[in-house]
């Protein structure tokens, strides 16, 4: 600490002098005028300003990346300038009220917000024109040119208009709504399942809608096994999870992992690993039940009593008999039994591992069967959802203490179940609906609504360049693409499969707008870009992480450079498409961000219900500037923007506590699910009708194991034969440690600690002549990365893994990405309900002896776009 503070005493500056030199900073200085460990400009002696010696204030930072944490992040900040950070210790640590404690992104944030690579200017590419794009063939490799903001929002709107008159509304791309587009008469737009993978629509046909996630943290004790499937929160959900599921196997439970990769997670939590090839989760569950129907270890009064489709004798009304879940397994009626043996042809897993996974998971009373999502984002994972249900349901482990079939464990879910037991209120502000795309394709108020009109994601780049879309039971409909309208979304190039076609797309179409913090893949293949603030420099907002916490977040910041607000880029298009910025929105952000704090809510202490959070009182409100009406809540508000946290203290036995499905379980007459039955639908001919009304494939109204694009059977030329294909490798693209879907991936201190290399077993590497640390190129059917190699008897044969997120780079002459981007890797493959495919590819690899010297990512020049021009 002692040499942190001298250092900080050596090179601390104010704030108006880092403005102003880093604002002249060049690719040639940028290296040579980094802070070590903040990314902030180095100074010499005579122009650094002493900090060291001033007081400052610890401010409650937003940590706002989507990693399932979202925790406790704190700035020191002296003239507007932050020092250092920190994580919570509002509370002493316990395992029943934890800290919320940052990892390693979110305390990464300081080197992000200051970073010399942050987009400083509204930027153009030099070779654009407006009309015509000017040389599209440039876009991703052109120079920029500073330009004013008047001028880059004078030619976004005059291209929006030209746009519209030419082609109409449906030519114009967006993901997120934008108020002043939806004005302008609406947008096409974008749709598809993403994170959740295939969950929602089996949820909304076999749960009747969402469950809760699992049972309450705190029940998690009282399970004596743990099944937790294709989950692995110290990557992935940060914060308490892994904590939550130590504090759960400190108190007896045993923990059993399922995943082709033996993770970080698993190292720190599995009594035991199941490794199974991806894509074939529904094999190993098929044969799992052979064995326990066979045996006799299924909960038969629970299926009987609770569940419709099991067996012959509790079938839908209507359905076909020999339709049933058992006689499928059994093959009494296609002739293969569904045996351990028969599972393990598929899924790799050992027939004998299959059996005693079974037995356990059928005898082992209470019993928590918990997956994420990654097992459902792949081709048709909705058959796997049919299965990971249904084999639950078969022991009987639901609505009880310690026992829980939980289908959707990711993110902010993970290890927590229950309604929030503290929320923010509604902000209020825009209300524009998009008249072109009023409803949600997913899950839907209609479960079989077909006029919409958004173009699925894995379907998108090849909609552009193609010229039309799937449109559910209407089928393939036209469409004309001439503008794509990136603000305040994120980077959908990077993220989207088929990242190459995307790239041919936006090279296509007539104009490409984006805001961003830096010079993401997307904003790098635009037209204009304009510079958008962190959270850190905005007015402040809310967080939810887990249910039991709520952060509240200030401002830490001025906006740096000329960096502006989203919704203040979306009003100023608006006024110069002619809209009064009022109606698009009535309240400015101060307003929204108080009808959050004064709409905040806590549950009572008795659990009864809720109550006003935070008091807030008339000198409250005029100090905030802002209209409202006093209120007595359970914190005073300068507490808690102080504390910058409100979460409520658990104990054993407190009033908080929550079972998934107990009110059904206890009695269904009177509290029946929303499916077609009122009760658990093991059989659902409305769910196999939706998937096929979606136009991309078909699925059975059980769970069945069907063959699916880039599945393992497709590593084959003739699967029966067992003759290896030109692609005979599996990659399943994890979250990783090193970034949160794209973001922070730009961050040095991160690319030095998480290398983002391939990881492999080193069996498959022997077979192919290649060695530790080696360069290895991966080639899939739609584009090929290079990477270092790593190799580990952690993954199962036959699979890899590479982190997902890395910020392309495309090398123009090879069409080789260096950086590893996935979805160059990732087709653009649509099936079941627009489910994105990512954790099904087909791979090769092989050394890499191409031109491109791979340098570690640490030591790879930043994205720093001079204010003359030039994107370095």
């Amino acid at each position: 600490m002692a040499n942190f503070i001298e250092n900080a005493k050596k090179y601390s500056i104010n704030r108006r002098s880092f403005l102003g030199w880093t604002a002249t900073l060049t690719a040639g200085t940028a290296a040579a005028l980094t802070l070590p460990g903040c990314g902030l400009a180095k100074v010499d002696a005579e122009k650094a300003a002493a900090l060291a010696g001033k007081e400052g204030e610890w401010i409650t930072a937003a940590c706002w990346h989507n990693c399932g944490g979202r925790c406790l992040n704190k700035a020191y900040v002296v003239d507007g300038v932050v020092l250092r950070q920190k994580t919570d210790d509002t509370h002493p640590d316990s395992p029943d009220y934890p800290q919320q404690r940052g990892c390693a992104r979110g305390r990464s944030q300081r080197q992000q917000v200051y970073g010399a690579d942050r987009l400083k200017y509204p930027m153009k590419r030099k070779n654009w024109e407006p009309g015509t794009g000017g040389k599209r063939e440039l876009r991703g490799r052109d120079e920029w040119v500073r330009i004013s903001w008047d001028e880059a929002l004078d030619s976004i709107a005059a291209e929006l208009k030209r746009v519209k008159e030419a082609y109409g509304n449906k030519s114009i791309l967006t993901k997120s709504p934008i108020p002043s587009i939806n004005a302008f008469g609406g947008s096409m737009t974008y749709w598809g399942t993403t994170s959740d993978g295939a969950w929602p629509k089996p949820q909304q046909f076999m749960n009747g809608g969402r469950s809760r996630g699992s049972n309450d943290r705190l029940d998690l004790k009282n399970a004596k096994l743990i099944v937790l499937w294709g989950s692995n929160p110290a990557w992935s959900s940060a914060g308490n999870p892994a904590y939550n599921y130590k504090q759960a196997k400190d108190a007896g439970a045993k923990i059993i992992m399922v995943d082709p990769f033996y993770t970080d997670s698993a190292q720190i939590l599995a009594d035991e690993w199941i490794p199974v090839r991806p894509g074939t989760d529904t094999a190993l569950l098929l044969g799992m039940a052979h064995y326990m129907i066979t045996n006799n270890l299924h909960d038969q009064a629970f299926l009987d009593k609770y569940c419709v489709g099991f067996d012959q004798d509790h079938m839908p009304e209507g359905a076909d008999p020999q339709e049933n879940f058992k006689d499928y397994v059994l093959g009494t009626y296609d002739g293969q039994p569904k045996t351990p043996e028969w599972a393990s042809e598929h899924c790799g897993t050992d027939p004998e591992l299959i059996r005693t996974f079974a037995h356990q998971i059928a005898v082992t009373k209470p019993m928590t069967f918990s997956s994420s999502s990654a097992a459902a984002r792949t081709m048709l994972g909705e058959q796997f959802c049919q299965a990971f249900l249904t084999v639950g349901w078969m022991t009987g482990n639901v609505g009880k203490p310690g026992a829980s079939i939980s289908s959707n464990n990711r993110h902010n879910t993970q290890s927590y179940g229950g309604p929030a037991l503290v929320n923010p209120g509604k902000a209020g502000g825009s209300t524009v609906a998009n008249p072109l795309y009023k409803e949600p394709t997913f899950p839907g108020p209609d479960p079989f609504k077909t006029n919409w009109h958004g173009i699925v994601w894995d379907e998108a780049w090849d909609a552009v360049v193609k010229g039309e879309y799937t449109a559910g039971v209407r089928g393939k409909q036209p469409c004309d693409i001439r503008a794509l309208v990136n603000i305040g979304v994120g980077n959908p190039l990077n993220q989207a499969t088929n990242l190459m076609r995307g790239i041919e797309a936006f090279r296509k179409v007539e104009f490409v707008v984006s805001s961003a913090h830096f010079l993401t893949t997307t904003a790098k293949y635009s037209d204009i870009v304009l510079p958008a603030t962190t959270e850190w420099e905005k007015v402040g907002g809310f967080l939810t992480g887990n249910p039991e916490m709520l952060i509240y977040y200030s401002q830490v910041t001025e906006p740096l450079y000329e960096t502006k607000d989203d919704n203040w880029i979306d009003l100023e298009i608006g006024k110069r498409l002619g809209f009064d910025p009022k109606k698009l929105d009535p309240l400015s952000e101060k307003q929204k961000v108080f009808n959050q704090l004064a709409g905040s809510t806590v549950i009572k202490e008795d659990g009864s219900g809720y109550e006003p959070l935070v008091t807030i009182t008339a000198e409250d409100i005029a100090e905030l500037g802002v209209d409202g009406t006093p209120q007595q809540g359970r914190i005073g508000y300068k507490e808690f923007k102080e504390r910058g946290i409100y979460q409520v203290p658990r104990a054993p036995g407190d009033k908080y506590g929550y079972i998934d499905y107990k009110k059904f379980i206890d009695d269904p007459e009177k509290n029946p699910l929303g499916t077609e039955s009122g009760k658990f639908q093991i059989h659902s001919q409305a769910l196999a009708d939706n998937i096929k009304a979606f136009g991309w494939s078909t699925l059975a109204p059980i769970a069945k194991y069907q063959y699916v694009t880039e599945g393992y059977e497709e590593t084959f030329t003739d699967y029966e034969k067992q003759v290896k294909g030109d692609y005979p490798l599996q990659l399943t693209t994890i979250h990783y440690a090193r970034r949160s879907h794209s973001t922070l991936d730009n961050i040095p201190g991160l690319r030095e600690a998480f290398g983002n290399e391939l990881y492999m077993n080193p069996s498959d590497a022997e077979a192919r002549g290649i060695h530790k640390d080696d360069i290895v190129k991966i080639t899939s059917r739609h584009g090929s990365v290079i990477r270092p190699l790593y190799l580990t008897e952690r993954m199962m044969p036959g699979t890899l893994t590479l982190g997902q997120g890395a910020w392309a780079e495309i090398d123009e002459e090879s069409g080789v990405c260096k950086a590893g981007a996935v979805n160059v890797l990732n087709g653009g493959l649509c099936g079941g309900q627009g489910t994105q495919g990512y954790n099904t590819c087909n791979v090769q690899v092989e050394k890499y002896n191409g031109s491109i010297k791979l340098k570690p990512d640490h030591t790879w020049p930043q994205r720093i776009v001079s204010a003359q021009g030039g994107a370095k």
